[in-house]
This record gives structure tokens, sequence and C-alpha cells, in this order.
């Protein structure tokens, strides 16, 4: 059984991304961390403990950084498109939230909990890097107990906030190049792999017909977020990014991946924020990253499927 933090921002994908861990009978979440990101960190945390409370969830949750490590404050949604709504996570209608956040900051948490395992630990960050970057610098004797990072972040081509940069890495590049250059081996979901990863139609209406929480929870995800990334970008289906990253511990097979040399540009202007990935090997630099490419995308969605109807 593979052990793992999951260090959030829901987000609508984070969202789904949860249900998939938490079912998985092969990985063992030991805590959600939560940081700020596609809201503020107030919100991403209450939406955290609304999946959990609905679902019945008793993974620990960490509330952790609410700015960048350097920058004073995070990106604006309204200056990116507030394509997860004013909560973060319009859509669904939630009961009473009844689970609580631990006493415990999250940064403390990941550095304690990786510490103290007799097993190594594999940290997945579907949000900005600023809990895992904090974290490491906080503590840099962690990354001998790290198994791997797995991320949801990054292009090797265009940005989605700017023509250079993806959303979760231009919220804390410095966080990010802390992470990049850990010497860790990091596993990059990149934009350009997220994005075919899009729910469907059919892929939607087939989750609906298991017809339990889980399912419902993520056709009430779904409809808003088809609808929002319809308006901001034109998508008939939204790119459901995050889930990839859970996908890939469960079968990395359905996965293609380029290893090469990945840094963050923390050059003000155009490229800040950029994930400058070595595709094709042009330089000598050491190859830190692996890069998914191409994902198969009837396995991953009947993935997704059967975790959901174990709900």
């Amino acid at each position: 059984m593979k052990k793992i933090i999951l260090d959030v921002d829901p987000g609508h994908d984070d969202a789904v991304a949860i249900i998939l861990a938490e079912a998985e009978e092969n990985i063992d979440v030991l805590g959600i961390t939560v940081v700020s990101g596609n809201n503020s960190l107030e919100n991403t945390l209450n939406n955290t403990l609304k999946i959990c409370t609905h679902l019945k969830i008793d993974t620990p949750v960490y509330s952790g950084m609410d700015m960048p490590m350097v920058r004073d404050r995070f990106l604006s949604t309204e200056s990116i498109g507030n394509v997860h709504g004013e909560t973060g996570l319009d859509g669904p209608v939630f009961g009473e939230i009844t689970k609580k956040p631990e006493d415990t900051h999250a940064v403390n948490y990941i550095i304690d909990t990786i510490k103290n395992s007799k097993e190594k630990i594999t940290v997945v960050a579907t949000g900005p890097l600023s809990n895992i970057g904090m974290s490491l610098r906080l503590e840099p004797k962690i990354i001998e107990n790290i198994e791997e990072i797995v991320i949801m972040g990054g292009a090797y081509g265009t940005g989605n906030v700017t023509p250079s940069a993806e959303f979760n890495i231009i919220a804390d590049p410095e966080a990010a190049h802390v992470v990049f250059s850990s010497g860790l081996p990091i596993v990059m979901m990149g934009l350009d792999l997220t994005r075919q990863a899009k729910a469907t139609k059919e892929v939607v209406d087939k989750i609906g017909t298991v017809g339990n929480k889980a399912s419902k929870l993520i056709v009430d995800l779904m409809e808003f977020f088809t609808k929002t990334q319809k308006d901001f970008f034109g998508w008939e289906a939204p790119p459901v990014h995050d889930p990839t990253t859970i996908a890939y511990l469960i079968d990395p097979s359905m996965f293609e991946f380029v290893e090469c040399n990945v840094q963050i540009s923390l050059e003000h202007g155009m490229t800040y924020g950029r994930t400058v990935c070595d595709m094709h090997h042009a330089t000598e630099l050491p190859r830190n990253t692996k890069v998914a490419t191409k994902i198969d995308f009837d396995k991953f969605w009947n993935l997704v499927y059967e975790n959901v109807k174990k709900y």
C-alpha cells in the first residue's frame, strides 16, 4: 500500500482527486493538507471539509499556507477567470460541515509525518506548492524519507494564466523552484497532459449511473465546471486536471512520459512561473522530472468510474 500526503486547494478537480484517492484500496491517505490557491484558504479549507463530511471521509485535514513563500499574496482568481465560482466549489449543495480541521499547521504536519514514518511517503500536490516548498525549506532532512512528489502543475507548452505559466506554478513560483530543485523524483502532470482528461458528457453520464453520493457529487461538480470552462475557454468538456496524479499512483501504465530537466523561471516578466522543460535534451542537465505527455482516456475514466462505485 502506497502511503501519501495529499495537498489540495479545492477546486472541482481537487474534489475528484480526493474521491479517487480515498476509494483506492492500494493508497493510504495519511492526511489531507490544504493550501490557498483556487480560492482563499478559508474557502479551500471549508471545501475540503465539505467533501469529507459529505462522503464520510475520516482522514485528518490540516490547514496550511494562506500566502506564497515570497510574495505577499496569492493570485486573485478574478485575474484568471473564476472557473470554480465564488466559493471555489460552486454547484453542489452541501449540508452542514461536521468535520473539523486538526490544530496542527499543515507544514508542521508534513514535516513530522515524513520524519517519523517507517516507510517512505509519496507527496501528491494538486495546488500551489507553498506547503511543500515551505516544508522542504524548514526541514530539508525530510527529503530522505520522500518516495516521490507527484504534481499537477506546469506545462511544457503554453500556460493558462500567462503565455508561459500554469496557475499552480505561477501562484508560487519560488515554492515550485524549491520543489523542482530538491533532487527528489518529480512526476509532473502539466496542462499538456491534463487537458486530455476531459469530462465529456458520455463520461459524466456513465458516472451518474452509479447512483451513489460520490457519483451525484461528481455529476453536480461537472455540471457547474462544464459551464464555466465553456464560458471562459470555449471548451465543450472541462479538463479534470488533478485526479491524473492519483491515477498515476494507481496505474502508471496509462501514461506516457518524457524524463527531462525541468526548472522554474523566476525572471519577473513574461516567463515568470514557467516550467522550462528540456523535452528534447538540448542540455546535459540532470533529468529531474518525469513529464507526462499522453493519457489513455478510456482507462483513466474507467478507473474513476470503478472507484466511485466503492462509495
